[in-house]
């Protein structure tokens, strides 16, 4: 294996043999070109990494690179062996390293499945088929940057919440990459990336329109106006402080009578165990069972399915109509019973068992402050207030009664000012040396007052053209 200093001169004289042959440098250890039989010439360096293998990674093409040009870069990744770096392995890495379409892939089956519910393992390829993939699927894994993921954001910015259901299943992707090793230890693109404003926000049911609402199930149930499986959903709804899926979904299998419970299996939050009120009990006790059907509320068209949510949702907005309503979305019952439980006065732990949420912010979320407790309590506010500042309550108002004259009110005479000559001063409120060019009853405003014996306050240019004048 020849040495010689490799220069360009040595490198054109090179000629191609039977076999490859090396050119070693004796400048720098390591450093070689290869010349195969077909005539090319490869710059490459050779090394012993930090656990012991040999690696002779290749550099460049003769003519795509010069002689100076390998130098230069074997010499620095000479110095990266020599810090504990092996660039070669490093290389190897990155063409090895899946795209953003194979970690989704991996995702979905290896975390996805095993561990989410099906109508988030339902969501969460929507999200990949529609988004992530289209815009992030050919890059790779550990170059993905927080810009990628900002540029994904903002080509969803026409729908912000699912925009943000977007961000959260892709940084629980990119959790898991560095857990399989894909990316190192804290480098989520997705940190520090804003989620949009949901301004969003569901309505609450009035006492008013609950009123209204009920009315109509009534007249509704009496008369066969909608149907009853319908009507039912909607009133088991209200009792329980369900979501919609989990009285769609409600098997006969589940309710307890004896111990007056219904128990879920499963449900958004789990395992799920709630008692009946007497309300509830007489539902179920009323309900029309069909014998061929598990299901509380069946489809209308076959009995062996649960309600569809378009039936459901379609079957509310017809009710909200016909009650003469506005309109609001199902989620909103779910939203009147969780404030009803609240102004109850229950503690808030029974609370969050009635509604089966896990902490007690989200539970708040669902409570709504309504005007007319909040109008006694500013009531209660201003009693105690007065009551400590040793005020009197204010009688209440006066009834207005329309008068046939207007009262009489005097006169207001404006009289012209008048014309001052050199030296006279403004008339006005006058108190010793003091005068006064406005006034309200007694009081003077500072930057009014004038006087020879007044101090002006220091700083100010009247100060300095007091000074001025003195001087």
């Amino acid at each position: 294996m020849p040495k010689i200093k490799l220069t360009k001169t040595a490198v054109d004289a090179a000629t191609p043999k039977e076999r490859d042959y090396e050119l070693r440098d004796t400048t720098i250890p390591g450093f070689l070109v290869k010349v195969t039989p077909t005539g090319r010439k490869i710059f490459m360096v050779a090394y012993v990494a930090h656990n012991g293998q040999r690696r002779k990674p290749a550099i460049g093409r003769y003519g795509e690179i010069t002689v100076e040009q390998a130098r230069s870069i074997a010499q620095d990744w000479l110095a990266e062996v020599r810090r504990g770096v092996d660039p070669s392995a490093e290389r190897a890495g990155a063409r090895r390293a899946p795209t953003v379409k194979e970690l989704f892939d991996q995702f979905m089956t290896d975390y996805s499945e095993s561990r989410n519910k099906p109508s988030t393992v339902e969501s969460n390829r929507g999200y990949g088929k529609r988004h992530i993939i289209p815009i992030l699927g050919h890059l790779k894994v550990p170059d993905v940057t927080r810009a990628d993921i900002a540029h994904l954001m903002k080509k969803m910015g026409h729908s912000p919440t699912n925009a943000n259901r977007v961000l959260a299943a892709v940084r629980k992707m990119f959790n898991m990459a560095e857990v399989w090793g894909m990316r190192t230890d804290g480098s989520n693109p997705c940190r520090h990336v804003p989620k949009y404003p949901e301004r969003g926000k569901t309505r609450l049911i009035t006492d008013g329109e609950m009123r209204k609402l009920f009315e109509y199930l009534d007249r509704a149930e009496v008369e066969g106006l909608e149907h009853p499986f319908i009507l039912l959903a909607i009133r088991l709804q209200f009792e329980f402080a369900a979501r919609m899926s989990e009285i769609l979904e409600l098997e006969w299998a589940w309710i307890d009578f004896d111990n007056r419970r219904v128990v879920w299996p499963d449900s958004k939050t789990g395992h799920m165990s709630k008692p009946m009120s007497a309300e509830a009990l007489r539902l179920f006790e009323t309900a029309p069972m069909l014998e061929e059907s598990p299901f509380v509320c069946p489809s209308v068209f076959d009995p062996n399915l649960p309600m569809s949510k378009h039936t459901y949702y379609q079957g509310w907005s017809r009710i909200l109509q016909r009650a003469g309503l506005p309109h609001i979305g199902t989620h909103g019952i779910r939203h009147r019973s969780a404030t009803d439980i609240a102004n109850s006065g229950v503690p808030v732990k029974v609370g969050m068992a009635l509604t089966a949420h896990k902490t007690v912010t989200m539970f708040m979320r669902y409570v709504h402050t309504e005007d007319d407790p909040v109008r006694a309590a500013a009531e209660t506010v201003a009693q105690r207030r007065l009551s400590l500042v040793g005020g009197v309550q204010p009688p209440a108002p006066a009834p207005i009664v329309a008068s046939p004259e207007p009262p009489t009110v005097a006169p207001v005479i404006e009289a012209a000012a008048p014309v001052l000559g050199p030296g006279d001063k403004p008339l006005g409120f006058e108190d010793g040396a003091y005068t006064a060019r406005t006034r309200l009853g007694n009081y003077r405003p500072f930057r009014h007052r004038g006087g020879e014996n007044r101090t002006v306050p220091p700083g100010t240019k009247h100060s300095d053209a007091k000074e001025v004048s003195h001087a």
